[in-house]
């Protein structure tokens, strides 16, 4: 029984993925994608042919060939070794700052936006606040304050992630608080902290998801850009940011190399979740699909009566 009900469970999900595939297969390519960089990200260990902390001074800025396929930097590291751990630390910090903070951004979204009145007023005044600073500021004030470290940069970003999650879940439970059903648990005597959960919460997974795929991809630029700056994951452990960072604080002209490949990684994956975040909206956003519903029986109005009317001749 109990495998029965996982098959069902898992047959259901492809049905849902390849129904998604059919509407945006430029979505399904970047889910893939992702799903690729993630798995490299988790076998790093058996991925990467070297030690991407260990100094080679005889190879110092070898360009690609044979023994190192993506060259080295200037300590001798293999870059693709680098490329390789650098996607787990890189991802790990963008998805642990998204979690963390779209998941304080939902619950902020939907009290705000279903109890209302003041306590609705005094927080969107607070968002208003964080949203007044460029997220990239934001994150170098609160690092400054908190300190290095790969926490300190997931709670940083976490932070700026925080308003969007926060303003378009409270935009859904604004316009789900005035239907029937919610009126109608209101009537029997249901208490706010039963309708939340139960009602309101499950309208607003879709546009989580969405929300979640978005700030990715920012959170991934977030993460590069403070690398970058030198506020961000310290070294030597390798992320993407890192090494775009040391390599031009090390040399004023670096290797190509050395900029490339770590400038495609981030630029790969931040489209990719953007692409993917843009198909997830279209393909859930069951407003889209009536949009795009009518427009096509618009269109199909004039070419039926051009066929009724040649029908008859032709006969």
């Amino acid at each position: 029984m109990a495998f029965s009900t996982r098959g069902s469970a898992i047959s259901s999900r492809l049905d849902g993925f390849r129904r998604f595939a059919r509407s945006s297969g430029l979505g399904a390519a970047c889910a893939i994608f992702l799903l690729l960089v993630a798995g490299v990200a988790v076998f790093a260990d058996r991925l990467a042919p070297y030690d991407p902390l260990r100094a080679d001074y005889d190879a110092v800025r070898k360009p690609p060939g044979p023994q190192h396929w993506l060259g080295t930097d200037h300590l001798g590291r293999d870059t693709l070794s680098r490329l390789v751990y650098g996607a787990r630390i890189t991802l790990l910090v963008a998805l642990s700052s998204v979690l963390l903070g779209d998941s304080v951004g939902f619950l902020w979204g939907l009290s705000s936006g279903y109890l209302g009145r003041r306590f609705d007023l005094v927080s969107q005044r607070l968002v208003e606040v964080l949203l007044s600073f460029p997220a990239l500021i934001l994150a170098i004030l609160l690092l400054t304050g908190l300190g290095a470290g790969v926490h300190t940069v997931v709670i940083a970003i976490a932070v700026t992630r925080v308003p969007l999650s926060t303003r378009v879940i409270r935009s859904v439970v604004l316009s789900i608080k005035e239907l029937a059903y919610i009126d109608a648990a209101r009537a029997i005597g249901a208490a706010p902290l039963r309708i939340m959960p139960h009602h309101v919460a499950p309208q607003c997974l879709s546009p989580l998801l969405v929300v979640v795929s978005l700030n990715l991809g920012a959170a991934i630029f977030a993460e590069s850009a403070l690398s970058f700056l030198g506020v961000g994951v310290p070294p030597p452990a390798p992320s993407w940011g890192n090494m775009l960072g040391g390599v031009l604080a090390e040399a004023f002209r670096p290797p190509w190399w050395l900029v490339v490949f770590p400038g495609v990684a981030i630029t790969l994956t931040i489209m990719a979740a953007n692409l993917l975040g843009d198909s997830l909206r279209d393909f859930l956003d069951p407003r889209l699909k009536g949009a795009l519903g009518g427009e096509l029986a618009r269109a199909r109005r004039p070419v039926g009566r051009l066929m009724r009317r040649v029908a008859p001749t032709a006969s």
